[in-house]
């Protein structure tokens, strides 16, 4: 093999990695400043499930969805497993489980069961 083709070995690297860094970025400095101002923490305290209009609809997105399956996530997370089940009958009752997917029903089923034997454990 000659190695004027270019073989395997033959790998071009850039010469600068400041230029790199900012074709990565596209940012700059002030621009991050207007950013950073413009920006609030989002705190989680366990009450995403009030946050969410419900009934869910047959055209909710995918954000809607996710959010229902985090605040069910989130009341577990807090060890509120009765406010979580009061949330999924909710869903069950208003219909809004006709707009969530398999997988995300699978596991608020999951959860509604977790939840049940939690509150089981602890009534015991």
């Amino acid at each position: 093999m000659d190695d004027e083709d270019g073989g395997i070995l033959n790998i071009q690297l850039s010469e600068s990695d400041d230029e790199s860094k900012v074709d990565r970025t596209r940012q700059t400095e002030p621009e991050f400043q207007v950013v950073k101002r413009g920006y609030h923490t989002k705190v989680e305290n366990g009450n995403i499930h009030k946050q969410i209009c419900l009934p869910l609809g047959p055209g909710a997105n995918k954000q809607h969805i996710q959010e229902v399956l985090h605040a069910v996530e989130e009341l577990y997370y807090f060890r509120r497993f009765a406010d979580a089940l009061d949330f999924i009958k909710t869903l069950q009752n208003d219909g809004s489980m006709r707009a969530l997917d398999s997988d995300t029903c699978k596991l608020l089923q999951v959860y509604e069961e977790r939840c049940r034997r939690k509150l089981h454990a602890e009534s015991v």
